[in-house]
């Protein structure tokens, strides 16, 4: 993997090693400070205060200065949820009478937050195609602010024209944000792009052990600050335990990254071929339509994909037929998950809604864990081949 632009180190090391250049009483780990406050200091204003609500405990500390260095921007901040970041920052950016862009297909807690908590808020948005800069312009209005995407859509596994969408906002003097849970920073580092915030679900690839929901902001110091004090006024600030959990999950997530991106092109090339796989969605597939987008902007093409097959009742024997995989929601943990869609992530939408955007019944989502490829691969001829 290349060096950060600028940078000496990899990002492999980093991941490792930023942030933790004192080592606290000669310990190797850097411990947990269980502590909910701290003495006072020469405080000037309420968010210097130290108190686990406003996001400052030293765990707090180095959790923003690692994620920070391996996004290559100049400031993180990290969150009770990845719902928490996203919620936050919209909030932060977006007030009463505001209009913001979002692409047609977002994860399913995002869309119903536009729909049904932005909108009573005032806040209006416009779904656009991030693949069809074409139809923009006409989307944008005075009152518009931010556009919002993701690296990788979830659940289709869309790749759009994300350097369109980063010129596109400078263009219109917008704030730029996109969701980068699926491919993490080390297959795609927006701020590299020239994105001006980004957003994770560190539940997912960052922590990468299914034991902590968390969520980070990462981007510019200004805005990073905006966010910071929306957060701490909404109460959604990460406990300390749960830093000292991320923080070692992401030791590993190179390692982790690397090897579920192996095992799912490998499992996306079979599936492709299965007589009972009507298609498969993603983007390492020559078959993808964002296929040459994310080759000339990914380092990797991340360890998710989905398809669907004929029909509903094949996907529920598919999934009874399955032995390693879990049928459960999230993703991005080290064992391999299989969920449809719209009876979890997007279970919140509208049928007709979830028509609309192509999650259809039979879709099948998979998150490709660091199982041996061929055990995965032969349990999923199995379960294919009994419908």
């Amino acid at each position: 993997m290349s060096k950060h632009p600028g940078k000496s180190r990899h990002i492999e090391t980093d991941l490792i090693h930023a942030g933790a250049e004192n080592h606290i009483a000669g310990a190797v780990v850097h411990p947990i400070f269980q502590s909910a406050n701290y003495l006072m200091s020469e405080e000037s204003s309420y968010d210097e205060l130290r108190y686990i609500r406003l996001n400052n405990s030293p765990n707090h500390h180095l959790l923003h200065k690692r994620l920070a260095t391996i996004e290559n921007a100049e400031a993180a901040l990290v969150a009770s949820s990845g719902m928490a970041a996203i919620t936050s920052t919209l909030l932060a950016i977006l007030k009463s009478g505001d209009h913001m862009l979002s692409h047609k297909t977002l994860y399913g807690g995002t869309q119903m937050f536009l729909e049904e908590d932005a909108l009573p808020l005032g806040i209006q948005h416009t779904s656009i195609d991030m693949a069809d800069p074409s139809g923009w312009e006409a989307a944008v209005t005075p009152q518009t602010q931010l556009i919002y995407v993701e690296g990788i859509s979830n659940p289709l596994m869309e790749v759009g024209d994300l350097r369109a969408v980063v010129d596109f906002a400078r263009k219109h003097d917008l704030i730029s944000v996109i969701d980068n849970t699926f491919l993490s920073p080390v297959n795609f580092r927006p701020v590299e792009l020239g994105f001006d915030l980004v957003v994770h679900s560190a539940t997912k690839y960052l922590n990468g052990h299914s034991d902590l929901v968390a969520g980070a902001v990462i981007g510019s110091t200004k805005l990073v600050d905006r966010v910071r004090v929306k957060m701490n006024r909404l109460g959604g600030s990460l406990d300390p335990h749960a830093c000292f959990l991320l923080e070692r999950g992401l030791k590993t997530l190179a390692l982790r990254v690397a090897r579920q991106g192996d095992n799912a092109m490998r499992l996306a090339t079979f599936l492709e071929s299965h007589k009972h796989v009507r298609q498969v969605h993603y983007p390492g597939l020559e078959s993808h339509p964002g296929h040459a987008w994310a080759q000339e902007l990914f380092d990797g093409f991340g360890g998710m994909l989905s398809f669907t097959l004929h029909d509903v009742a094949q996907v529920q024997a598919f999934l009874q037929g399955l032995q390693i995989p879990l049928h459960a929601a999230s993703l991005g943990g080290i064992e391999s998950l299989v969920v449809q869609p719209a009876r979890s992530s997007h279970l919140g939408l509208k049928e007709e809604e979830r028509q609309r955007l192509g999650i259809l019944q039979e879709l099948v989502r998979v998150s490709v864990g660091i199982e041996n490829i061929d055990d995965l691969l032969a349990d999923f001829a199995h379960a294919l081949d009994n419908l």
